[in-house]
């Protein structure tokens, strides 16, 4: 951090060095008083990239003029048209095109792959997750659990921080994985635990897990597009991710599902199943009988959400364009100078602030705490053109993300922050 200095000049010769400093321009940025805003919630809504009208405008078109046969004489046929958008998928998680699949809902792909994958026995029953994970990921282990009859109290094992740290200790998650490997029939922890920013060494539990005997799977929510992820050479049995964070993908847009290779023939799976999931040469002929494709593909259950689909093509395109290797080299100068920019603050403001992110284990954001301020200070910081993203009980996450942020915005929100502490 030492060569970083914390100011105008310094931040537009960085930003004049970058050279992913033309995409900020291919997004829309939300307005100030005639001024750009200092958006740091890519980690929770990424911004809308400028041809996203365009890519949904072809769709509405086809619709228009070719009403059903859409799905076969648009410009992208709709009966194909999640397979357009796998490959490209499959470079950013890091998994071979047969790997992934665009479909549902992130929850819903959990709980869809959880039936395939947690599959307990008085013996094996037990799912490893972190503690404080993301609501959704707890709502859906505990009702899985208690689906199959066990009690959430016994069944789930949370590993959390030790007393008085944020950051939860891999060598916790490990012991944690040997304590109960004699009943541990899953391990479930996202990415990047979305309070604290922290990012989990995936490959190492993975090992871990499967050392116990164990199935592992991964939330990715705040992983897929922010980190470079190797999900097939880890050997992931599955993961789930949404589309609308770092993705860029829309509000509520459509989600990711991985399924290991090593899967995608294994006869005695259980999973629940759909039409779009049937065999393809034979899915018109509505056979009574269902005839799962050899691939991800047969977790699908309905027809693709043609226009949530356009709107993530929108950004994917872009994605591939850069690609993750550069977009993470970016991110973790991004990172490094907001670090430096809060430390230069704390310096001068008696310590009033704490970054609870581990700094050998993070992508995009960086969380603090704002000792003695609270959510008024997250107020006045949307009143004064800076977007952060607030989290009960007192932490401001903050994500410079390097598709659009830019060093100059990360000096205004030190310049600001300083002004309002």
């Amino acid at each position: 951090m030492e060569h970083y200095t914390n100011s105008l000049e310094s931040a537009r010769q960085l930003d004049k060095q970058d050279p992913l400093r033309s995409y900020r321009n291919r997004f829309f940025i939300p307005q100030h008083e005639g001024s750009d805003m200092v958006y740091f919630t890519g980690n929770s809504l990424g911004l809308e990239p400028k041809t996203t009208k365009e890519y949904l405008q072809q769709e509405l078109n086809d619709w228009a003029t070719f009403g059903v046969e859409g799905h076969f004489l648009a410009k992208n046929p709709w009966l194909s048209y999640h397979e357009i958008l796998t490959d490209k998928t499959a470079k950013i998680v890091g998994a071979l095109p047969s790997e992934v699949v665009m479909m549902n809902q992130l929850t819903v792909n959990l709980h869809l792959l959880m039936v395939s994958f947690y599959r307990p026995t008085k013996q094996r029953y037990k799912i490893l997750c972190e503690a404080k994970a993301f609501p959704s990921d707890q709502y859906a282990l505990q009702s899985q659990v208690k689906f199959h009859g066990f009690d959430p109290a016994e069944a789930l094992v949370e590993v959390g921080p030790r007393e008085g740290e944020y950051e939860i200790r891999h060598e916790d998650i490990y012991k944690a994985i040997e304590a109960h490997k004699d009943s541990l029939a899953l391990v479930m922890i996202g990415g990047v635990n979305y309070f604290s920013g922290q990012v989990f060494d995936m490959k190492a539990i993975t090992e871990a897990g499967h050392k116990a005997g164990a199935v592992v799977g991964f939330d990715l929510a705040h992983a897929a597009g922010n980190l470079e992820l190797e999900l097939h050479n880890w050997n992931v049995d599955f993961a789930a991710w949404c589309s609308y964070k770092y993705l860029n993908a829309g509000p509520g847009s459509v989600a990711g599902a991985f399924v290991h290779e090593k899967h995608h023939t294994q006869t005695d799976l259980p999973l629940f199943a759909g039409w779009w999931g049937h065999d393809k040469a034979t899915r018109f002929k509505m056979d009574k009988e269902f005839r799962p494709i050899e691939s991800v593909e047969r977790w699908q259950l309905s027809n693709a959400p043609i226009l949530s689909m356009a709107a993530y093509k929108a950004s994917l395109d872009i994605f591939d364009e850069v690609g993750m290797h550069k977009l993470n080299e970016k991110s973790k100068k991004l990172t490094a100078y907001l670090e430096f920019v809060v430390t230069e603050i704390n310096r001068q403001k008696n310590n009033c602030l704490e970054i609870i992110t581990p700094k050998a284990n993070r992508g995009c954001q960086i969380s603090i705490v704002a000792h003695g301020h609270g959510k008024a200070l997250y107020t006045k910081l949307i009143e004064n053109g800076v977007i952060p993203d607030w989290r009960e009980p007192n932490v401001i996450r903050c994500a410079p993300v390097p598709m659009y942020n830019s060093f100059e915005d990360i000096y205004r929100f030190g310049e600001i922050l300083m002004r309002l502490l």
